[in-house]
């Protein structure tokens, strides 16, 4: 199946709890590129994003990022440090005993050091089972990111196989035509090598059989058709690949450096008055196809 390894989606859900968002942009690269960006109070569910991302993407880079921000109000913890207390206390009856100082210990006196209480916010996210539902909601917001990602890298490798589509049956028809050509010119070196021994033959005493066997040698030599057969077979695998469920950006590539190499071939031993125009406007065309596979997956 033909996607494009480019796309982007953003989701945001929201209930009493907090307000989840997540960004993803994919763009082209050779093999999974992952970057992340989560919350501290999410870091855990790293190793389960990643495993979501690789169920959707096989191949490009991914930048995911998820934001978070809570609803409610957050608990407030008081803690006291009765050692510290005890100490200040123990060190105010010494005081008193030297007649350095007079009075009880007061609460206020407490309060006065920093040591002695302190207090800090309680965020929700503290308490496990809301951990739990927010670890939960994250991941569905995750899945439901990566599905709008694939669908519309799946829009986009429509609209890239409709134009691949196009460009191989155009490159197939000149490959048609290069056979077509190349038999012509085969057809046409045999009768001027004929003519040409005719001519001659007043001249020299040739074996005609040789002469014959020459011919087809040469004939041999400037025949295209293996190289005719691999391309129709390329183009034909060309269609199971984009066919099939699998990724097949990087199998697409390597098809077309075969296609390439036969048409080369094709260039190199037919002759022809027009071989070597199509065979120009062949590799053309393999060439802009082989820029728009670097976008499949």
């Amino acid at each position: 199946m033909i996607k494009s390894m480019t796309g982007f989606a953003t989701v945001t859900r929201e209930d009493e709890r907090a307000t989840m968002t997540v960004t993803i942009k994919s763009l082209n690269h050779r093999y999974l590129d992952l970057q992340l960006r989560v919350p501290q109070s999410l870091a855990a569910l790293e190793v389960d994003v990643r495993t979501l991302v690789g169920k959707r993407v096989a191949r490009g880079r991914v930048e995911l990022s998820l934001s978070l921000q809570l609803r409610q109000v957050p608990g407030v913890e008081v803690e006291f440090n009765a050692e510290f207390a005890q100490a200040v206390a123990a060190a105010l009856d010494r005081a008193r005993e030297m007649g350095l100082v007079g009075g009880a210990l007061t609460p206020g006196d407490l309060l006065r050091f920093p040591q002695a209480i302190s207090i800090r916010d309680r965020q929700p996210s503290d308490d496990d089972s809301q951990q739990d539902a927010l670890a939960a909601q994250a991941c569905d917001v995750v899945s439901q990111g990566l599905a709008e990602l694939d669908t519309m890298r799946a829009l986009e490798g429509d609209h890239l196989r409709a134009d691949l589509d196009e460009r191989r049956t155009l490159v197939a028809d000149l490959v048609e035509r290069i056979a077509a050509a190349a038999d012509e010119g085969r057809s046409a070196m045999e009768q001027r090598i004929a003519d040409r021994v005719r001519e001659l033959r007043t001249d020299l005493q040739a074996d005609e059989t040789a002469v014959a066997q020459e011919i087809v040698r040469m004939a041999a030599r400037s025949d295209i058709s293996e190289e005719v057969a691999r391309f129709r077979a390329h183009v034909s695998h060309w269609s199971a690949l984009s066919d099939s469920a699998e990724p097949c950006g990087r199998k697409l590539d390597f098809l077309l450096q075969e296609m390439n190499r036969e048409v080369n071939t094709m260039g190199s031993k037919a002759d022809g008055l027009r071989v070597s125009e199509l065979v120009i406007a062949a590799k053309a065309e393999l060439e802009k196809m082989r820029e728009q596979v670097q976008n499949v997956e």
